[in-house]
């Protein structure tokens, strides 16, 4: 039962997705037409990632990056830009999840020598906003720009020309809130390094090429996923064990949802009608609810207005700390700290990621109208 419990709390929206995937299951009976359903290029190109980055990872990679930079820091608001412009960059590459579990347990270890609550919080959410909104810049950032960029068939042109001109003005925004942290001066160390092998980081960029090579349509996915699972299987079997298989799970049961829901005509219908023309504000709505993930697996089935769907959702991912579930995974590092203060963090964020929201927003409907 206390298992049942723990996975429950940890896969909240798999839960939901399950859910949601069999109740709609007795109205579409399972048939020939589920097969449809999945998008398994999506599947594996995740899939394929995630080995990448654990690869990453496990060399401590992430570690020595972090440990170079911190030498350049002399004060809590230079420390505060260094972690926000690591993870808004970093996140565009590895993913937003990813590059939080990496560097938000680095923070909250600087932190831990600087003793100053309020400069740790402030830190912790702006490096949170950062890897939201800079996982939206490249087609693999996160999960829902893969789902959308793949089943729209998007260009780079079209997909950089839609998500470059937010992407450039939250950055300035991130730096701009940077500055109300103090100048104080302080001294930040890390951790202990960890040796690099040279060669297993080659052989993980190598396969990192390789998922981006798959994601560009350059190789089949099929191919990729085999150079993954042997990657992992020659230099680092536990890898395999590490892949976000909930998220998977979670895409699936969507896919699922998303299907059935889509050959109710009514629903078709009524969502259609509500989506038309309004796609940017309603998926941002939509995520502040369910997550900015699931909205975009859900909107798809509806929509064909994919930029639209695509600026909508990753915004969305701003708000609540639910919209993007890249905010749980901050906040659940930050509350298992010493001297957490979870009503004041949740305080700070929701200010934060609101002001974000509703600036950006404003912004890409003004240049959007103009385009």
């Amino acid at each position: 039962m206390e298992r049942v419990k723990k996975f429950i709390k940890d896969q909240p929206v798999l839960i939901i997705a399950f859910i949601a995937a069999l109740a709609t299951v007795f109205i579409v009976p399972p048939d020939s037409g589920y097969k449809d359903y999945v998008n398994s290029t999506v599947l594996i190109q995740l899939f394929c990632l995630m080995t990448a980055v654990g690869g990453f990872r496990s060399v401590g990679i992430f570690e020595k990056l972090t440990a170079v930079l911190l030498k350049k820091s002399g004060s809590i608001q230079r420390l505060g830009i260094i972690f926000t412009v690591i993870c808004f960059f970093t996140s565009m590459l590895v993913t937003n999840d990813v590059a939080l579990i990496t560097f938000v347990p680095l923070t909250l270890m600087v932190f831990d020598r600087i003793k100053d609550e309020k400069s740790r919080i402030f830190t912790i959410v702006l490096e949170t906003a950062a890897a939201n909104l800079g996982s939206m810049v490249t087609p693999f950032g996160n999960p829902q720009n893969l789902f959308i960029y793949d089943k729209y068939k998007l260009t780079l042109g079209d997909f950089f020309g839609t998500m470059l001109p937010s992407a450039t003005v939250s950055l300035m925004l991130l730096l701009l809130m940077c500055m109300i942290l103090p100048k104080e001066k302080c001294t930040a160390e890390s951790k202990n390094e960890q040796e690099i092998s040279g060669i297993k980081t080659a052989i993980y960029f190598i396969l990192f090429i390789v998922c981006l090579l798959s994601v560009f349509r350059v190789i089949s996915d099929t191919n990729c996923l085999i150079i993954a699972i042997a990657t992992a299987l020659v230099t680092n079997y536990k890898l395999l064990f590490k892949v976000d298989y909930g998220l998977l799970a979670t895409f699936v049961c969507f896919f699922v949802f998303v299907g059935n829901i889509a050959r109710i005509d009514a629903v078709r219908d009524f969502v259609s009608g509500i989506l038309a023309g309004r796609e940017l504000v309603v998926s941002v709505v939509l995520s502040q609810i369910i997550s900015n993930v699931p909205a975009a697996v859900m909107l798809s089935g509806f929509t064909d207005n994919g930029k639209e769907l695509l600026l909508g959702v990753n915004l969305g991912g701003l708000g609540t700390i639910i919209a993007s579930l890249a905010s749980l995974i901050s906040f659940q590092y930050y509350k298992a700290s010493e001297g957490a203060k979870s009503l004041r963090y949740m305080g700070v964020f929701t200010v934060v990621n609101v002001v974000l929201l509703a600036v950006l927003l404003g912004f890409t409907v003004i240049i959007r109208s103009m385009g």
